[in-house]
C-alpha cells in the first residue's frame, strides 16, 4: 500500500470513529473505484461498530461517498451527502458539441480538488453533477464556461433528476461465465486482450477490484473497465442444446 493509500485509509477510519463517539452520521468525499476497494478491503476490517453505505447519488454511480451512521441506525439515517447541480448550456443554437471530459476540464479549472466532485452525467444541451454540499455554492456561482461556450448552473431537486443512460444490449453464447470472458464479450475483444487489464487492476465488479480471470460475476453484476467503460451482466442462466450459454449483457455508451 502507498503512502497515499495509507493516509485516505486512515482518513476513512477516523470517520467512522468520529461516527461511533458522536453517535451521529459522517460521511467521507467522493471516492474513486479504486478507493472503494481500498476502503472494502482494509477499512471495513478495522472498523468501529458503525453502519456504512455506499453513496453516489444515482442507481450506477461510479464515484461514491461512504456514510457512516451509528449502530443501530436504519440506512436511511445518513442525510444525503450529493447535491444534485445541473449546468445547461445558455445559447444551444451556437453551442459546441461537449463531452464528459469538456465538463470535467472546465469543473477542475476552477480549482476544485476531485475529490469533491461525483459523476458527471452529459446530456443534450447540459450536464449533470453531483457534489459534496460545501462546494455547491461555488460551483453555482464560478462555473460559467465549458470550453468556448457558457453555460449556467443551478441547483435540483432530486425529484426533477431525470436521466437514463443510454445502453446498448450485447446477446451472444460462451462457454462459461468468467470475468474474462464477459468482458471480452462487451467489449468484442479476445478474452487474452482482456487479461492484461484483469491483472493490472483495471476491472472492478460492484466496486470491488478483481484480480482472477477465473472470477463468475453474478446476474446483476455491475462491471466497471478503467478505459473501457462499463456494463451490467443482466442473464447468464440459459443453456443452449449445444451445451453454451446465452448471455445478456447491457453495456453503457
Amino acid at each position: 500500500m502507498t503512502r497515499e493509500e495509507q493516509i485516505l485509509c486512515g482518513h476513512l477510519c477516523d470517520l467512522a470513529g468520529v461516527c461511533d463517539r458522536a453517535g451521529r452520521p459522517v460521511s467521507s468525499e467522493f471516492l474513486s473505484l479504486a478507493e472503494q476497494d481500498l476502503f472494502l478491503a482494509y477499512c471495513v476490517p478495522k472498523l468501529p461498530p458503525v453502519a456504512w453505505k455506499f453513496d453516489g447519488g444515482y442507481e450506477n454511480a461510479e464515484r461514491k461517498t461512504v456514510c457512516f451512521m451509528a449502530e443501530g441506525a436504519g440506512r436511511d439515517e445518513c442525510p444525503a451527502p450529493c447535491v444534485l447541480l445541473r449546468a445547461e448550456v445558455t445559447n444551444p443554437r451556437f453551442a459546441e458539441k461537449l463531452t464528459h471530459r469538456d465538463y470535467l476540464g472546465a469543473l477542475m479549472n476552477l480549482g476544485i480538488d476531485r475529490s469533491v466532485v461525483g459523476d458527471l452525467l452529459p446530456v443534450e444541451n447540459a450536464c449533470y453533477l453531483f457534489c459534496l454540499p460545501r462546494a455547491a455554492d461555488f460551483i453555482c456561482e464560478q462555473y460559467s464556461l465549458v470550453r468556448r461556450t457558457p453555460v449556467h448552473c443551478t441547483r435540483i431537486p432530486p425529484e426533477e433528476f431525470h436521466y437514463q443512460p443510454a445502453v446498448k444490449e450485447i446477446r451472444c453464447t460462451i462457454a462459461s461465465v468468467r470475468l474474462d470472458t464477459l468482458i471480452a464479450a462487451a467489449f468484442g475483444e479476445s478474452r487474452s486482450r482482456m487479461a492484461p487489464l484483469i491483472e493490472g487492476e483495471k476491472v472492478y465488479v460492484n466496486g470491488r477490484c478483481i484480480r482472477s480471470a477465473a472470477f463468475r460475476p453474478q446476474e446483476g453484476d455491475l462491471i466497471s473497465v478503467r478505459g473501457k467503460g462499463k456494463f451490467r451482466f443482466v442473464q447468464g442462466s440459459t443453456v443452449t442444446k449445444k451445451g453454451r450459454i446465452s448471455l445478456v449483457l447491457e453495456r453503457f455508451v
